[in-house]
């Protein structure tokens, strides 16, 4: 009678455990993962404006800060900063802010932000990263020591506790001043949108990838000439989305923008968003 009850029990536990799985992970949690360099890092100096959110705005922090009173792993609601410790504002803060003020309010909106100011595409290129680090500056090596050596590692870390908690919806990008020029990086984007949802087991082409035009040159940007080759992303990503930088304000160094460019520039990233999410 012990035998026969055995496959009986067997699959009444996996039944259990398939619907405790189901249960932990809420379909109203819309997550997104940012990177890039210092646009998406966050330069400008944040606002008190800034550090109001609404609770429905969440970042999953990346990083351990004490001064923010944050733990690496941890949800906590998106004031800024969103990416580390002394970070400034970039535009996922606003990106969230345009979400959760347009979706129904029983949806959630979290972010993963993993930047590294003044690097090339290829720090997040998972087989190459490392001979990359070892020819980096010192200022960079060190920025990257806070993600242990990895950033590309740590998104991968804490988008896969994400997935736990919601459901990824899509992917953010503000990168290319450091490769301003090259024709390949579309490619290198490619490659590195593919291994992340390989990682992710997610299927092929199944996230929007939401790119940044540097500051534009009617703004004075030094390196608006690569808004061309960002232009030609969807050519290679089915599912790409370019986020023009037309009028968003920018500083005087030609490379950043300022704090309402920021907004600005975060909120097309949410208008955007909205579109492909039907709203």
């Amino acid at each position: 009678m012990a035998s026969k009850l055995f496959p009986v029990l067997t699959v009444l536990i996996g039944m259990i455990t398939l619907s405790n799985c189901a249960i932990a992970q809420d379909e109203n949690f819309y997550i997104f993962l940012s990177f890039g360099q210092s646009n998406m890092e966050g330069h400008a100096k944040f606002d008190e404006i800034d550090t109001e959110v609404d609770e429905r705005f969440q970042v999953l922090q990346a990083v351990d800060c004490e001064n923010l009173e944050r733990k690496k792993g941890n949800w906590y609601p998106a004031a800024a900063p969103l990416t580390r410790c002394h970070t400034g504002l970039g535009p996922s803060d606003y990106f969230g802010r345009e979400l959760v003020e347009n979706l129904p309010a029983h949806i959630k909106v979290g972010v993963i932000n993993v930047s590294v100011g003044g690097t090339k595409i290829e720090l997040f290129q998972k087989a190459n990263y490392q001979s990359y680090v070892d020819t980096a500056p010192d200022w960079l090596q060190n920025m990257v020591k806070e993600y242990d050596g990895d950033p590309y590692g740590r998104l991968i870390e804490m988008a896969k506790l994400a997935q736990k908690d919601g459901v990824i919806k899509g992917i953010l990008l503000h990168q290319g001043e450091s490769n301003t020029g090259d024709q390949e990086w579309p490619l290198k984007v490619k490659g590195v949108y593919d291994t992340i949802l390989e990682d992710l087991e997610l299927d092929q082409n199944s996230l929007p990838i939401l790119a940044g035009e540097m500051v534009s040159a009617e703004q004075g940007g030094k390196c608006a000439s690569m808004n061309a080759i960002i232009g030609t992303l969807p050519q290679v990503i089915p599912n790409a989305y370019v986020i023009s930088s037309e009028n968003c304000e920018a500083v005087n160094d030609g490379l950043h923008f300022s704090a309402e460019g920021y907004r600005e520039l975060g909120r097309r990233y949410g208008k955007q968003m909205l579109a492909i999410l039907g709203y």
